[in-house]
């Protein structure tokens, strides 16, 4: 029988709860590009790509988009590491920029380090930056998290979807990724881990969505090779040029194997080309036989049929190798009857006039271009509407925040997870620098961290912003008028013009009597001025430019920007 005590109940210690995981985007959403994920625990902070994006139309003079990253300036000190899904631009570009603000431990596979080793070069960074090669299998411990490389396929070697374990289950980022059952060189993606993280629990899935509203599943790296197969045949005569991604270092290795197969040479231009296919061919991710590479300068010493030429400007960049070629601008390679283009690519959204301008001018040349989708010349890189199924279906995650495209990306990566069954209360559409809280029982929004993005003009990092880029548009839309005079403050005397210059506004020779009326409302201005003892520069220089702004827009209805310079005589 028991006695007494030991029926009493035993006193237990309560465990203090759990904080809750932060998730936070600074990029990547609504938008192509510019990826970077923030995920927090207490002190220990895991960031996830930090990749760059290219300008809108509008943004003049721009060459890159970057994210904001203050908030990882501000909190280095919890930073554990920045760790890369894979070595494409919109996920490592913005590297060098994040570096040249803060000393932070970088890991990736070895192809991706390799490529931001090459482009560290040129930055010149004043510390040797800690960048850590891992392979698919490692775990990095970070404070209280751990992160955990998966392999996936992707139109670059070495691609990874990421586990950070968390005092609350995982959280899986999938990278960019799609399911390559014949791929190119390496192993098809590991579906086996991804499901055994499922069964042990997965908090949340942040899945890329950018072939979310695309049925089906995306064709084989392998597909791209039979077709290049044929055309080789068929064009058997002609210089083939093909232009695409320079990272897809799978499908430059098929390129150059029926090229060899054929009797080419292969030729590199480009050079992001060069770049990323000489760290690859060192690493061992391409097998190009001795012999077969040449330089650009020597192709004109071969015939048309002896040569393949590899080259970037997939997506018409301005300046970029093939555009140059396109516009006869290319140092060592003019366009003509006998060349066969393959754009080996698809546009990227934005992109698409570009490319038709240089698709245009290469036609003017009589050269012969391929692009059409059905000659099955490209193969994208990313998970269609199935492949993101099957993501679901192996992590079964409780939570879901679709990511990596523009809102209509998101929208059907949404509308797809809800078709599984997940809750809608369970799937959190976002918006860069939205703050997600999130434990084993609930998430929510809960706030916002700085974010935003730095415009990279040159050298110049964020020195260009909203006020510039509006005088800029102003410059471009309405063109300029620039109104020089000398005047003596001391006599209160106009000594010299106005003279009248104008540019991008109209053409001064065939608009005379404009700018003789235009003289006239200045120096009247001036006098008006002067008469009411008005010496301060600034009040003088608006009373020119506010009068010639009103008569201007009374005449033409335009606005251009007026450029008042006084100079005392």
């Amino acid at each position: 029988m028991a006695t007494p005590e030991t029926k009493r109940k035993k006193k237990t210690t309560k465990k203090a709860p759990l904080s809750k995981v932060k998730v936070a985007m600074l990029g990547g959403l609504g938008e192509i590009g510019k990826n970077l994920c923030v995920i927090e625990y207490e002190d220990d902070i895991v960031v996830v790509d930090c990749g760059l994006g290219f300008p809108d139309d509008d943004m003049f003079g721009i060459d890159l988009v970057i994210p904001d990253t203050t908030y990882l300036e501000e909190n280095a000190d919890r930073v554990r590491g920045v760790f890369l899904t894979h070595g494409h631009e919109d996920h490592i570009g913005a590297i060098p920029y994040l570096l040249k603000n803060v000393d932070l431990p970088i890991y990736g596979t070895p192809l991706t380090i390799g490529i931001i080793e090459n482009k560290l070069i040129e930055h010149h960074l004043e510390f040797s930056p800690r960048l850590y090669a891992v392979n698919a299998g490692d775990v990095i411990e970070a404070g209280a998290l751990s992160v955990e490389f998966i392999h996936v396929n992707h139109s670059i070697a070495d691609s990874c979807a990421l586990a950070i374990k968390t005092p609350h289950g995982y959280i899986v980022h999938s990278g960019d990724f799609k399911l390559d059952l014949t791929p190119i060189e390496g192993e098809v993606m590991d579906i086996g881990r991804l499901s055994e993280i499922g069964k042990e629990g997965v908090l949340l899935l942040m899945c890329e969505s950018t072939n979310a509203e695309r049925p089906g599943y995306t064709e084989s790296e392998k597909k791209v090779g039979k077709s290049f197969d044929s055309i080789f045949l068929r064009y058997r005569k002609k210089r083939i040029v093909i232009a695409t991604f320079s990272s897809n270092v799978h499908r430059v290795q098929q390129i150059i194997d029926n090229s060899v197969a054929f009797g080419r040479k292969v030729a590199l231009t480009g050079r992001s080309m060069l770049n990323i296919i000489t760290v690859a061919n060192r690493l061992g991710y391409m097998k190009i036989p001795e012999g077969t590479l040449i330089d650009i300068s020597e192709i004109n010493s071969l015939r048309p049929q002896e040569v393949t030429v590899i080259t970037t400007g997939s997506q018409g960049e301005p300046m970029s190798a093939l555009y140059r070629m396109a516009y006869n601008e290319h140092a060592h390679l003019s366009l003509g009857n006998d060349d066969l283009v393959l754009l080996s690519s698809n546009a990227i959204p934005g992109n698409e006039k570009l490319v038709d301008n240089i698709i245009n001018e290469m036609m003017r040349r009589g050269v012969e271009v391929f692009r059409d989708p059905a000659l099955g010349v490209h193969a994208s890189g990313h998970a269609c509407a199935q492949e993101l199924m099957l993501m679901h279906s192996l992590t079964k995650p409780k939570f879901f925040m679709p990511i990596h495209g523009e809102y209509k990306h998101l929208a059907a990566h949404r509308d797809l997870a809800r078709s599984m069954g997940m809750p809608a209360n369970n799937i959190f559409v976002g918006e860069v620098g939205q703050v997600l809280e999130l434990d084993s029982k609930k998430a929510a929004w809960t706030g916002v961290v700085p974010s935003g993005i730095l415009l990279v003009d040159g050298y110049g990092v964020g020195d260009v912003g909203n006020i510039v880029l509006r005088d800029r548009r102003h410059l471009a839309e309405d063109g300029i008028i620039i109104v020089t005079a000398a005047i003596s403050l001391d006599a209160g005397l106009l000594l010299n013009g106005p003279e009248i210059v104008s540019r991008g506004f109209v053409y001064m020779r065939e608009n005379e009597e404009l700018i003789e009326k235009l003289r006239e409302i200045a120096y009247t201005a001036i006098e008006k001025a002067l008469d009411r003892n008005i010496y301060e520069w600034g009040q003088i220089k608006k009373m020119v430019s506010d009068a010639m702004s009103r008569y201007i827009y009374q005449v033409t209805h335009r606005r251009p920007m007026i450029l008042p310079i006084i100079l005392d005589a």
